[in-house]
């Protein structure tokens, strides 16, 4: 197990690999399909998200009478819809890191390569086990794209994830679908 703390280094990432399992602690912040169609439009994103991670995550949140925010379900949303965005995103703002389920196509693994980003899986199905690791609620931006949709600035401890593609063009999603033709030829 590896960890990766904040403030997150383009070294430090560079050196995962596909198969690493790594537990994040610092800062997340939330971004799912609005989130990343406003960024790939050319609008200005309202926090710093250079060496940040993105998780595609709509969170289930509550507000407590003080204003307070806590996440009661934080589990990762499928990372495929923002296919057409991400690698511009990683490119443009520098994230280095993004969290979902399901994996990413080629041109976000062409861009993690690139820039030294890379892909996060976390376990769907864990929404509450995921959301126990967050320990606060720190920003909320672009709430007007409704909250599952906004950007929510998280504080995580011990965040389970693994590495499934890496910033040197490694794909575990890629090498799944290529075994998985083989099979299907051979049974077919």
């Amino acid at each position: 197990m590896k960890k990766l703390n904040y403030p997150f280094s383009p070294e430090a990432v560079r050196e995962l690999k596909v198969g690493d399992m790594v537990l994040i602690t610092g800062k997340l912040f939330t971004g799912r399909d609005a989130v990343h169609k406003y960024l790939h439009d050319g609008n200005k994103p309202p926090v710093n998200l250079k060496n940040q991670i993105i998780y595609h995550c709509g969170p289930v949140t509550l507000k407590d009478k003080s204003g307070k925010w806590t996440v009661t379900a934080a589990g990762p949303t499928t990372s495929i819809r923002e296919e057409p965005y991400q690698w511009e995103v990683i490119r443009d703002y520098g994230i280095v890191g993004v969290i979902g389920k399901g994996g990413m196509g080629q041109k976000t693994l062409d861009a993690c390569k690139e820039y030294g980003c890379v892909y996060f899986h976390a376990v769907g199905g864990a929404a509450q086990v995921l959301a126990e690791k967050i320990k606060s609620v720190d920003g909320l931006y672009l709430e007007e794209f409704g909250l599952p949709e906004a950007i929510w600035e998280l504080t995580v401890e011990d965040f389970p994830v693994v590495v499934t593609m890496d910033a040197h063009g490694n794909s575990l999603h890629k090498d799944v679908e290529a075994h998985s033709k083989e099979m299907l030829k051979s049974v077919l």
